[in-house]
């Protein structure tokens, strides 16, 4: 199946509920919307599902952010998968976010935007997979907070899935993670425009942002092979253009209010609040779990991957050698369907 015949198979729909949603916080949003892309046909037993958790900036359709996992042959097939990604609430592609109006107010949220956690991620897709007739996930997988949202949802709904795989993601965001989100967020309130209630607000700071970031998603040895200067040169150096442009990109794309409440929800994750502690919650996962680490990871490191296998029943560890840092989830394709394939025989 060519990249053109995926797309032909793509679905992208708006899921609309007026149900009140209580979230952790003990606030209560006034229904939601999530948007959501599917590839492939649902089967008849409502069982031949691909779940996949998007990272913080994506969006809801993966044949534009993994190419290397979707397609004829490849690990998701969509002439055998039913392939599923809602985007995450507080995001700006088409779920219920920060820019949306406020029915109480009748204007954009803005600052007021009550943000979710990865757990009431998990609770808010629930309505919509009952709609789309699904009875089992044969297989959630999903990367930094993509991972976290699912370990969310196999603790809620153990039978659920089949298999789960978590890939470069935490039981509980640390604090050197918080630190790295907290200084994000600072770089966006520095902003002189951030106060102002306008879609475009705090986006020099955004850009900031994502540039304070990108030095915790990639590694020492990823800059030093991409981003190596003449040694003539006395400025103008590759890496400040490298991250002058990762931060103009993203403000093509994104707002800064998505990022920054996306951003408290990361921070906000514990799977074990209010459930006896983590190692607690993580016993209570049935699925045949593969939890998978990047090596050069240094923002959700190996020993929060190996303390997701020391307490997840049955699970196992697979470590991927990776250049790219934590970014290796979204780019080492080959070795994480190899990993995955070594782990369920078959999908």
């Amino acid at each position: 199946m060519h990249l053109t015949e995926v797309e032909s198979e793509i679905k992208q729909n708006l899921f609309k509920t007026d149900q009140q949603f209580l979230m952790e916080s003990g606030k209560s949003f006034p229904g939601y919307h999530l948007y959501y892309t599917t590839i492939g046909k649902l089967n008849e037993a409502g069982d031949n599902v691909i779940w996949i958790f998007h990272a913080l900036t994506a969006n809801s359709n993966p044949a534009e952010w993994w190419p290397g996992m979707i397609g004829e042959g490849k690990l998701f097939d969509p002439t055998i998968h039913f392939i599923v990604c809602i985007n995450m609430p507080g995001s700006c592609y088409g779920s219920s976010g920060p820019l949306d109006i406020n029915p109480e107010s009748g204007e954009p949220w803005y600052h007021e935007f009550p943000f979710f956690t990865p757990r009431d991620m998990a609770r808010a897709y629930r309505p919509l997979k009952d709609a789309l007739g699904i009875k089992q996930i044969r297989l959630g997988i999903g990367g930094s907070m993509g991972g976290q949202q699912l370990l969310e949802w196999s603790i809620e709904e153990p039978e659920l899935f089949k298999f789960t795989v978590p890939i470069a993601t935490n039981a509980f965001h640390s604090p050197w993670g918080k630190a790295f989100n907290a200084s994000q967020r600072l770089c966006i309130e520095t902003d002189s425009t951030w106060h102002e209630k306008n879609p475009a607000a705090g986006l020099a700071g955004m850009k900031t942002a994502r540039s304070l970031a990108l030095i915790s998603y990639r590694h020492y040895s990823a800059y030093a092979s991409t981003q190596e200067d003449g040694i003539e040169l006395l400025e103008g150096f590759k890496s400040e253009s490298y991250q002058r442009y990762q931060g103009e990109k993203l403000a093509k794309r994104f707002n800064a209010f998505s990022y920054y409440f996306l951003s408290k929800g990361m921070d906000s994750h514990h799977v074990g609040r209010g459930r006896g502690g983590a190692e607690a919650a993580l016993k209570k996962i049935q699925a045949q779990a593969l939890i998978i680490g990047i090596e050069t990871d240094v923002l959700f490191p190996i020993t929060e991957q190996q303390y997701l296998a020391d307490h997840i029943p049955g699970s196992r560890l697979a470590v991927i050698n990776s250049s790219f840092g934590h970014d290796g989830f979204l780019l080492e394709y080959e070795k994480i369907s190899k990993a995955i394939l070594d782990f369920t025989g078959t999908l």
